[in-house]
């Protein structure tokens, strides 16, 4: 009974890549087709009102979030430069999380979900992408 709630019969990441290629496939594709693919297609209509946190302007703002939500987010789905990519969407969700919504995780108009995103790209950040990556076949070539 108990080896049976422990789920051992599940394989360990460790043994099998695929946790990690959920991760980066999941938050991936959920950050470029949620967030970053309305801002490339409508950054004409929305570089004028965008925030501007880092008082860098709008339209260079905008082009930074675009930059990592959609360039960065497809990085981490294909598992190229995977460190990278979610190095650039960790500050664009910090900036977002912590200066644009006032790193608020509860309540009225609270950035939870960024917060969340947040998580998942430190831990793909710290983790890598794993052994089903563009990165693991590069360095597997090159060594």
């Amino acid at each position: 009974m108990i080896k049976s709630l422990q789920l051992d019969f599940l394989p360990t990441s460790a043994k099998v890549p695929v946790a990690l290629l959920v991760l980066r496939v999941w938050l991936g594709l959920a950050m470029l087709i949620q967030h970053g693919w309305g801002k490339l297609t409508g950054y004409a209509q929305m570089a004028d009102q965008f925030p501007d946190p880092l008082g860098i302007g709008s339209h260079a703002s905008l082009a930074l979030s675009v930059l990592a939500e959609a360039l960065c987010s497809a990085m981490l789905v294909i598992g190229l430069f995977t460190r990278i990519a979610a190095l650039g969407l960790i500050i664009n969700l910090s900036v977002a999380f912590l200066l644009v919504h006032g790193n608020a995780v509860t309540g009225a108009h609270s950035e939870e979900l960024a917060f969340v995103y947040l998580g998942g790209y430190v831990a793909l950040f710290l983790a890598g992408g794993g052994y089903v990556s563009l990165d693991a076949s590069m360095s597997k070539t090159s060594a």
